[in-house]
């Protein structure tokens, strides 16, 4: 058999691209329990809580004083696959025959937390700091082992963990700055399924483990014009480079070599995002916001696999730039009570083409609803939900395994992916 890399790199190819199907690729939007109840449209421009810290950290020249904020999100994600007819080659005979198995139950893990951390200080009339601490990317899936998909994925978990110290400078009465570095661990555990040469037999197993620590920056901008507050922001990619074992096991035959466990690095990219907010404020009971974010998702247009004693070997993804747009609005209902809501829709990187069981994306329409209590002056407590229309998507992934040797094994995973999301968002604010 050729190189152990070509069977990595293609469990790979599927393996860093989980989602929990809620914000486009993987990207994880709930970061904020008031940001959550208008559908994040104020993200930019808003102003109102700890969590600008993340969304545009100039914003923290409208926080007087100290400001803390921590909360959770729960997400409760819901997808199924239905098998549509998938296939494998068996190498020495001509055509293909079914692979068939469960539809592997809901991957997601229910419910799926986030947490987040926020805090300010207002240290002069013009100079702000402040720290974020949230998980912007990541996931947790797994399918049961029989699942028709097993050769396309079987397990995720990736988890991010953000840490960003961030500074904002008020310029003039209407115009602030901020900026901040964003320190990011990334951590990994991949499984999927390897076929053997005999349909019949038991699978092989491909499990990958990897972390790594690296840094990017973001900055933004906060102008404010009458009853009117402009809000631009931008995050920078983050190249990660993961380190760790790699292992093949349960080959049998001719293909048994392979089997062992290997030192592996993989490159991945986390994504810029820009993003533009205006908030108007008339200065009465209500307010209201809209956002548009772009996301450069091109960047992650492969994967490539790097093995010490092996040639590297690369893996198309495709991915596509995409947009976001949110519009929302709030009311204080009273002096204590303020309540929200807003919309938004959310376009997927992911094209027909590659589209896989372990990223069933689509695109999304989320309905959000959210209020704050004033329980003091100085402490609010934020709630809110909702709910996350996921379009329904064919599947049609094919995945060539062994390349260019006798045991060359092509699956083709073919699927109905429909899904939905809830989101339970909750936060306690102090200033003081």
């Amino acid at each position: 058999m050729q190189n152990k890399p070509f069977i990595a790199a293609l469990g790979l190819s599927s393996a860093l691209v989980a989602t929990p199907a809620v914000a486009g690729g993987f990207y994880v939007q709930e970061q904020s329990g008031i940001e959550a109840g208008r559908a994040y449209s104020g993200e930019a421009a808003a102003a109102d809580s700890g969590a600008t810290i993340f969304f545009n950290p100039a914003g923290m020249t409208e926080l007087e004083g100290i400001n803390i904020e921590g909360g959770g999100q729960l997400l409760f994600v819901t997808a199924q696959q239905d098998n549509a007819g998938s296939t494998r080659t068996v190498p020495g005979l001509a055509g293909t025959v079914p692979v068939t198995g469960s539809d592997g139950g809901n991957p997601f893990a229910q419910p799926i937390p986030i947490p987040s951390f926020y805090a300010s200080a207002q240290v002069s009339d013009r100079v702000w700091v402040g720290v974020g601490v949230n998980s912007p990317f990541g996931v947790a899936s797994g399918y049961e082992d029989d699942f028709f998909g097993r050769f396309d994925a079987v397990q995720a978990d990736l988890l991010t963990f953000n840490v960003q110290p961030s500074v904002a400078v008020k310029l003039t009465e209407n115009l602030s700055l901020g900026g901040g570095i964003d320190i990011q661990y990334i951590d990994t555990t991949l499984v999927n399924a390897l076929p053997n040469l005999s349909p019949t037999a038991p699978d092989g197993r491909f499990a990958i483990e990897g972390d790594d620590i690296s840094f990017g920056f973001n900055v933004g901008a906060l102008f404010k014009a009458g009853p009117l507050r402009f809000g631009a922001h931008y995050r920078s990619q983050v190249d990660h480079t993961l380190e760790g074992p790699l292992e093949i096991s349960g080959l049998a035959g001719p293909l048994a070599p392979q089997n062992g466990t290997f030192d592996a690095t993989t490159p991945i990219t986390m994504p810029d995002i820009a993003t533009l907010s205006v908030a108007i404020d008339p200065g009465g009971k209500w307010r209201g916001y809209a956002t548009a974010r772009h996301y450069d998702w091109s960047d992650f247009d492969r994967i490539d696999f790097i093995a010490p004693g092996f040639p590297p070997t690369s893996s198309p993804q495709n991915y596509e730039d995409t947009m976001s747009i949110a519009a929302g609005g709030e009311y204080d209902f009273s002096d204590k009570l303020t309540l929200r809501a807003g919309t938004m829709w959310d376009e997927s990187p992911v094209g027909d083409t590659f589209r896989s069981t372990r990223v069933p994306d689509g695109d999304r329409l989320w309905a959000s609803a959210g209020a704050t209590y004033r329980l003091t002056d100085h402490m609010a407590v934020n709630l809110a939900y909702s709910h996350v229309f996921v379009s329904s998507e064919p599947i049609a992934r094919q995945t060539v395994f062994y390349p260019g040797t006798p045991a060359q094994t092509s699956v083709v995973t073919r699927s109905n992916s429909t899904g939905d999301a809830d989101v339970l968002a909750f936060s306690l604010s102090t200033r003081f």
